[in-house]
C-alpha cells in the first residue's frame, strides 16, 4: 500500500489539537486591517477556531497522518 500525500493547502489551513479536533484559522484578519474595528479584530483572533463537524470528515481525508 503506498503512502497517502497530504494535501497541502489543507495543511496551511487546518491542525488538529491533542483530542483529535480540527483547528481552523480565521477569516478576515491578514490584511486591511486599519479599517476594522478594535472589536472585528480581537473576536477574529488567528488559530482559535474549530472546524464544522460537517466538514471534518473531508479535512480529515485530506490530512491522513494529522492524528
Amino acid at each position: 500500500m503506498p503512502k497517502l500525500k497530504t494535501n497541502k493547502a489543507a495543511k496551511k489551513r487546518y491542525s488538529y489539537t491533542a483530542t483529535g479536533k480540527v483547528k481552523r484559522t480565521k477569516s478576515n484578519r491578514r490584511h486591511l486591517l486599519a479599517n476594522k474595528t478594535k472589536r472585528q479584530k480581537t473576536t477574529g483572533r488567528v488559530q482559535d477556531a474549530y472546524a464544522d463537524k460537517t466538514c471534518e470528515a473531508g479535512i480529515k481525508k485530506l490530512l491522513p497522518y494529522g492524528n
